[in-house]
């Protein structure tokens, strides 16, 4: 059926038949020119279609209705892209987008830390306590001289004059240590993973510190820091105070107990050193 000189027209009256294997204008495209031409062998394109003539030997061009990005068909991506990258990426244990609940008050806040711990610090995650934590803190560096025995009778028996700069240097001692253990803490935690702002881990450190510790200096007061019932009364509150800790570093930083016992592992030891063994 080349087009060596042949008549390619149908005898009138009967379709044209083409030869089998080959497909006819059923593709949607006629012959060009008034037959089928091949090429290599057999008259086939490089596909199994047929070839067509009379426009030059080029194939007709058409809307191919396997691209990308047509419906059911997928569009191939290289290495890097990422087709459902809106910006934001999720990551795993991230911080809430905001504050849970409104900014407690000093009560709620001091009696939240005791009996609500877990909420309380959840809620104020992301608030400064700077007053309440100063002015707790100092109040308890006031008390902490009549904690320990040797300098609750030096200051007893001291004058006025001189009672005073040593319960005063003592409370600025207490405010200013609390807060650098509470920046090592926050600085630990960060380092471990955490996600937390320094203002509410700072504060909220401090107030645990001087919570958990007040009713071992009211009994040491009274009953002296070497009776037995102030010592046991002084580890558990030191236990009670590296739970408190641990789980608000957990809380304000998003990380699992481990890595919060493991920041806050540095103001316990000092915790313990500093005010627990000197009364021990």
């Amino acid at each position: 059926m080349g087009r060596g000189g042949r008549d390619n027209r149908a005898p009138q009256g009967q379709p044209q038949q083409p030869p089998y294997g080959q497909q006819g204008p059923s593709y949607g495209y006629p012959p060009q020119g008034g037959g089928y031409g091949g090429q290599g062998s057999g008259g086939y394109g490089g596909h199994g279609e047929p070839e067509y003539f009379g426009d030059g030997g080029h194939h007709p061009h058409a809307h191919d209705p396997y691209a990308a990005n047509n419906p059911g068909h997928t569009q191939a991506f290289s290495v890097h892209d990422d087709p459902y990258n809106q910006g934001q990426t999720y990551q795993a244990g991230a911080a809430p987008a905001g504050p849970i609940g409104p900014r407690l008050h000093w009560k709620p806040l001091l009696s939240g830390i005791l009996f609500s711990p877990a909420r309380t610090f959840l809620q104020m995650r992301d608030y400064a306590m700077w007053g309440p934590a100063l002015i707790v803190t100092f109040l308890y560096g006031l008390l902490a001289v009549f904690g320990f025995d040797t300098a609750r009778e030096d200051a007893i028996n001291a004058t006025l004059a001189n009672a005073v700069p040593i319960v005063l240097t003592t409370a600025v001692a207490m405010v200013l240590s609390s807060f650098v253990l509470g920046v090592v803490t926050h600085t630990l935690a960060r380092q471990l993973g955490g996600n937390g702002a320094w203002q509410p881990t700072v504060g909220l450190s401090m107030l645990i510190m001087s919570l958990t510790d007040a009713p071992r200096l009211v009994a040491a007061m009274f009953f002296g820091g070497d009776e037995t019932f102030v010592q046991l009364l002084g580890w558990a509150t030191w236990v009670a105070a590296g739970a408190l800790l641990t789980m608000m570093v957990s809380r304000s930083h998003d990380l699992p107990w481990p890595k919060a016992l493991g920041a806050s592992a540095i103001q316990l030891v000092a915790l313990l050193s500093i005010v627990k063994l000197g009364t021990f």
